[in-house]
């Protein structure tokens, strides 16, 4: 297959060979017609102007006595060659006192033949060379007596004719040359870029994401190098966060595992007599590492349909509180573990929103249990639902009193496999997964936090209608 530099140097050679052919052909013409017309009518012009001043004194001759008044009056030894001939072609003597045995059946003879003036160019028969000939008849009374022919040789205007011809074919072919060098320099210039991203490309194939194209102009093809060398840089970013996710996710799948398989053997091998309170303690171990990797393994399934925009909300009319409240209840039972106290308040009237209540409860749920993991005991935990009026929005609320996230990871904490440097497990997936679940309904999930000042999680969506109340009722877990 021909390369696209292969492609636009024929394409170029071709456009301007056409072009040049056509401008040659054209000019080949014309001075063809120009110098050989130019001949042609200087002889025609001759034999004219020599008949009108002796047609009388030969229109009156025999033909005999013709010749000796061509030898005698008409002969003058120019470039211009005089022949007569008989009625039939026969020539009967030239200007040079010649008269070969020759029957002329040219054109210009036939012509004069049968009455009119003929012209004609071609090579002569006797002399062997090029030349123009306008032959005129002689009339006795009613016929055609004898005919006088008038030849020019046109070796001089060949000569000239073919020089210039010459010229023309070595100025085409040097054009042609020079666009030719012209098209390869312009050719790669264009593809020489595309080879430098080609080779870029081959080499992140290859595995080596270092290299980058260089960008060497403004237009499509410099703005191409550009986002070419955005897009290894977002792929290499994306490389490493795979690892780094992968690397995590492994250890955090192992630390369950190993801890499932330790007890599970301990427990296998333990003798009958065993103290119970072991075998609780190794149950319940085993129990929350199941639910651990139950969570991991959801997570995995969530971002896997997210990320082929396969993840479909069963949406409902439904009042927030419902679910925010359901949640709560369901995750105050970690306040005797923790020591952190949750409370909650909720806005009076109901807050109307279409959305679905299993991820909604789910987003919450990864906040608050966010806010556990971080919150140390004698900590606090709130949450709020509000609404404003004028934004026409909802908002749930969870904030805490924990160690809070640091100024650097802030802006990454809801990038996929992102995971900050706490110490804490994790996939990385909780807070990327709220986010899209928030957007997928119109909202938007907002983190704020300062380190050692706790952290503030906003859900705002859409809602609506709701009680036209702004009076919270505050609601205390026991």
């Amino acid at each position: 297959m021909r390369s696209i530099k292969a492609k636009m140097v024929w394409s170029y050679l071709l456009l301007i060979a056409l072009v040049v052919a056509v401008l040659g052909a054209a000019f080949v013409i014309l001075i063809w017609n120009y110098y050989y017309g130019s001949a042609q009518s200087s002889v025609k012009q001759r034999a004219e102007s020599a008949f009108t001043q002796h047609s009388r004194s030969l229109t009156s001759l025999s033909l005999h006595d013709q010749a000796d008044y061509l030898l005698q009056n008409m002969a003058d030894g120019g470039p211009t060659r005089i022949q007569l001939l008989s009625s039939e072609g026969e020539l009967r003597i030239d200007s040079d006192g010649f008269a070969p045995r020759i029957r002329y059946s040219s054109a210009d003879v036939r012509s004069a033949m049968g009455g009119q003036t003929g012209t004609w160019s071609g090579v002569d028969p006797y002399y062997g060379e090029r030349v123009t000939s306008v032959t005129i008849p002689l009339r006795g009374d009613t016929r055609v007596v004898s005919l006088l022919r008038y030849t020019s040789s046109l070796e001089r205007v060949d000569s000239m004719v073919g020089q210039l011809i010459q010229m023309a074919v070595i100025t085409g072919i040097s054009v042609i040359l020079l666009f030719l060098g012209l098209s390869l320099f312009l050719a790669q210039r264009i593809v020489g870029p595309i080879q430098e991203l080609k080779r870029a490309a081959r080499y992140m194939a290859e595995g080596d994401w270092t290299k980058r194209a260089m960008k060497r102009s403004g237009d499509e093809i410099g703005q191409l190098s550009e986002t070419f060398n955005v897009m290894v840089s977002e792929l290499n970013k994306r490389e490493k966060l795979k690892n780094d996710f992968i690397s995590s996710i492994s250890h955090e799948l192992r630390t369950p595992l190993t801890s499932i398989k330790g007890w599970s053997e301990t427990l296998k091998e333990s003798e009958p007599d065993r103290d119970d309170e072991e075998v609780k303690l190794g149950l319940s171990i085993i129990s929350k590492e199941t639910e651990r990797l139950t969570g991991l393994v959801e997570d995995l399934l969530d971002f896997s349909k997210l990320s082929a925009s396969s993840m479909e909300l069963h949406t409902e009319v439904l009042d927030l509180n419902g679910p925010v409240k359901e949640t709560v209840r369901q995750l105050a039972v970690r306040e005797e573990g923790t020591r952190v106290k949750l409370m909650a308040s909720y806005a009076a009237g109901p807050i109307v929103v279409s959305g679905d209540a299993n991820r909604l409860k789910q987003v919450v749920i990864n906040l608050i249990d966010n806010a556990f993991k971080f919150t140390p005991p004698g900590g606090t935990i709130r949450v709020a639902t509000t609404v404003s009026e004028e934004l026409q929005v909802a908002r749930v609320t969870v904030s805490d009193t924990g160690c809070g996230i640091e100024a650097e990871d802030l802006p990454h904490v809801t990038e996929k496999f992102y995971k900050a440097s706490s110490g804490q497990g994790g996939s990385g997936l909780g807070l990327a997964i709220c986010k899209e679940i928030i957007e997928l309904h119109g909202g938007e999930l907002r983190i704020d936090s300062e380190r050692g000042a706790g952290t503030i999680a906003t859900i705002t969506i859409p809602y609506s209608s709701c009680s036209k109340s702004s009076v919270l009722s505050t609601e205390k877990i026991e």
